[in-house]
């Protein structure tokens, strides 16, 4: 039943992700050549090097060695990635007031400078310059 399972989201997952379809793929084809369902899953994660493949790999064959739930694993796994996301996104944000000082500094700063300071600068000039050219 797993095994039609994974046909099928190999099957739907080819409109978001056609590299992922094919490594599935690939997967489904050694399974159907023999080989068993741990080193087929422990084989796409070894070709894709993504970690969470490794870790799919790995909840999928001991629930499949316990007998455990595997709607249960798969609804745990998908919570621990999206909590994985989270933090991953937390941590992107805390980085971005960093990275936006140098523009900041650089590009926005010097013109609001120049829009503040200019009118000034213009004022004290037409009170200076007739000083020093010695009217009064």
């Amino acid at each position: 039943m797993l095994d039609a399972a994974l046909v099928k989201v190999t099957e739907e997952i080819r409109v978001k992700s056609e590299a992922l379809a094919l490594e599935l793929h690939w997967t489904n084809l050694e399974m159907r050549a023999g080989g068993t369902r741990e080193k087929s899953l422990r084989n796409l994660a070894l070709r894709t090097g993504v970690e969470e493949l490794g870790t799919f790999a790995t909840m999928l064959t001991q629930a499949d060695r316990f007998g455990t739930s595997i709607g249960e694993s798969l609804r745990v796994f998908s919570e621990d990635l999206r909590h994985k996301r989270q933090v991953r996104a937390e941590e992107l944000a805390a980085k971005v007031p960093t990275k936006m000082l140098l523009p900041l500094v650089l590009c926005i700063f010097p013109c609001i400078s120049m829009v503040i300071l200019t009118p000034a600068a213009i004022r004290v000039i037409r009170i200076i310059a007739p000083m020093l050219s010695g009217g009064l």
